[in-house]
């Protein structure tokens, strides 16, 4: 290794006029010894990820890959070394689609292996052209690994968009002092502290005393960076001691959801029992507000709610005891067949207060990009899929607390806890509290419920406010605005082992939310990051088109 890591000695020494890269050409690897490299940086990113939690090797994942990259002997070989170490890192991290798309889309094994892969492909091209723009650029200018990588990386995150959005900050969830830096640049600041320290790491193993300097400087801005978060979150607590709370129940139903129109009478019937059994038992522990997940009311209800009663009839909403609840059902105009994922507040009377359409659906499981050209894609997918329409924008729900206050509820379906340009929409709107409705059953229990629950901590930080999230079969849980996970259910698979209707409770503060650096600015960061690297990439081309032409013969 010590032999890989020398640098080559020798050779022509820049002129200032023409600064040269950060260190002269090192010995080339060979082909298998390169790609064993790549592809072991990607299964320590994935490694250092939930469900796995490795966190720590998140702080040198990239070091195998920067060996690699850094000798490869062309910018197209390192993005090939890159897309490598992507490819793995996600089919780490997202296994779990080849189970989804063989039960519910009933792919044959090879053709959902090849449908997950297509899926990495694409993911892993993050890596790929972060790779290129790193070894493009060092060849050509002395820009320190611990700049440079957050810079590219960062950009690459920015500019690629992504189906499940999934960066290197998930691997730092579930330890929030890291994270508290989001509040100023969203997600991809973590991002950039890890690919920082990644690149000082990699330059002190080949450089060594002359990569002092900008290791140095990384591990002070590293040091600042966690004493301001440290500080941060002193001062976040401190409100939130003083902030008034409400009690809120989590009803996780456990179920499987067929669609709607497949649900026999006498199974909606019992499941609203089940689910109004959860209810009673949590607002007796002493549930303010009680949540149900997304889409586990059995009926689809009027656009209209107050058009449901009178009450009692079958799939008329029955108001919770002394508590206001929040239902997470399908909603249709009487008489067309347009509907909506919905989320309806009814308060402590009965009393329809608001509703909420999800606004960012999901592509080929709540609509069909392109369906009218292509309606032969309806046969590859779920019976049901793709049959809601986009609501018009987030809302702020009204909720009377028992103390005669009002709270703004910010309602969230699904993955929009996980969206930070959609987060920002609903930041606007000052929220005293989230309220996350969301169906994981889907994916089994193994990863993706606590993948998603590790993303969706990162809401509560860029905003600042607390976030309850009722997840159809776990993990049902409550964050605080440090983004502390500070009650938790657990995940169940509700197809194969289905446990019966649970719920918990948790305490959470009001503060007023969305009213941050990131709540104002928004990806700022990630586009700065954008600009740099661009700017990179255009000076190694304008060295490259100033150069002399090499005298003939020679």
């Amino acid at each position: 290794m010590n032999s890989i890591m020398r640098r080559a000695r020798g050779g022509a020494v820049p002129t200032p006029a023409q600064p040269g890269p950060a260190t002269e050409p090192p010995p080339r690897l060979g082909t298998g010894l390169s790609v064993g490299l790549a592809l072991l940086s990607g299964c320590l990113w994935f490694l250092a990820a939930p469900p796995f939690d490795l966190f720590g090797l998140g702080w040198m994942a990239l070091v195998p890959l920067l060996l690699a990259i850094e000798r490869a002997p062309t910018p197209g070989r390192a993005a090939l070394l890159g897309w490598c170490a992507g490819f793995v890192a996600m089919a780490g991290a997202f296994y779990w689609l080849i189970d989804v798309l063989r039960r519910f889309a009933s792919f044959p094994l090879v053709a959902a292996i090849a449908v997950c892969g297509l899926f990495c492909a694409y993911q892993g091209l993050v890596f790929t052209v972060a790779a290129w723009a790193v070894r493009r650029i060092r060849a050509h200018r002395s820009v320190p690994l611990a700049v440079l990588c957050p810079v590219v990386f960062v950009a690459a995150e920015r500019l690629l968009p992504e189906v499940f959005p999934c960066g290197l900050w998930i691997s730092q969830a579930w330890h929030p002092l890291v994270l508290q830096i989001a509040e100023l640049t969203g997600p991809l600041g973590v991002s950039a502290l890890l690919l920082m320290v990644n690149g000082a790491l990699y330059e002190l193993l080949a450089r060594r005393r002359a990569a002092l300097a900008p290791a140095s400087a990384a591990a002070l801005g590293l040091a600042l960076v966690l004493a301001g978060g440290a500080l941060r979150m002193r001062e976040v607590d401190a409100a939130v001691a003083r902030a008034p709370r409400l009690v809120v129940g989590l009803v996780q139903p456990n179920a499987a959801y067929p669609s709607s129109s497949r649900i026999a009478r006498a199974e909606a019937e019992r499941m609203v029992a089940a689910l109004d059994e959860q209810t009673a038992r949590l607002v007796r522990a002493g549930a303010e507000l009680v949540v149900w997940s997304e889409g586990s009311y059995p009926y689809r209800l009027s656009r209209d709610l107050a058009a449901d009663r009178p009450l009692g009839r079958a799939g008329a909403v029955r108001p919770a005891d002394h508590a206001a609840i929040i239902i997470g059902a399908s909603t249709a105009e009487p008489g067309t067949r347009e509907a909506f994922n919905s989320a309806l507040l009814v308060d402590a009377d009965g009393r329809a207060a608001g509703r909420y359409d999800k606004v960012r659906l999901l592509a080929f499981g709540e609509y069909v990009p392109a369906i009218e050209a292509f309606p032969w894609l309806r046969a590859l997918l779920p019976a049901g899929a793709g049959r809601f329409a986009a609501g018009a924008g987030p809302v702020a729900l009204p909720l009377r607390a028992p103390d005669g206050s009002t709270w703004q509820i910010g309602p969230i379906i699904c993955y929009e806890d996980i969206l930070p340009g959609y987060l920002r929409r609903v930041g606007a709107l000052h929220p005293d509290l989230l309220v996350n409705l969301t169906s994981d059953g889907w994916f089994g229990a193994a990863a993706e419920p606590w993948q998603h629950l590790a993303l969706s901590v990162f809401a509560s930080i860029e905003l600042r406010v607390a976030m309850v999230r009722a997840v159809n079969s776990g993990v049902s849980a409550a964050i605080d605005p440090n983004g502390r996970v500070i009650a938790r259910s657990y995940a169940d698979d509700p197809y194969r082992d289905p446990r019966p209707a649970d719920g918990i409770i948790a305490t959470v503060p009001r503060l007023s939310g969305g009213r941050t650096v990131f709540g104002v600015v928004g990806n700022l960061f990630g586009n700065l990051c954008v600009v740099a690297a661009v700017l990179l990439l255009a000076l190694t081309v304008r060295r490259r088109s100033g150069r002399a032409p090499a005298p003939r013969g020679a």
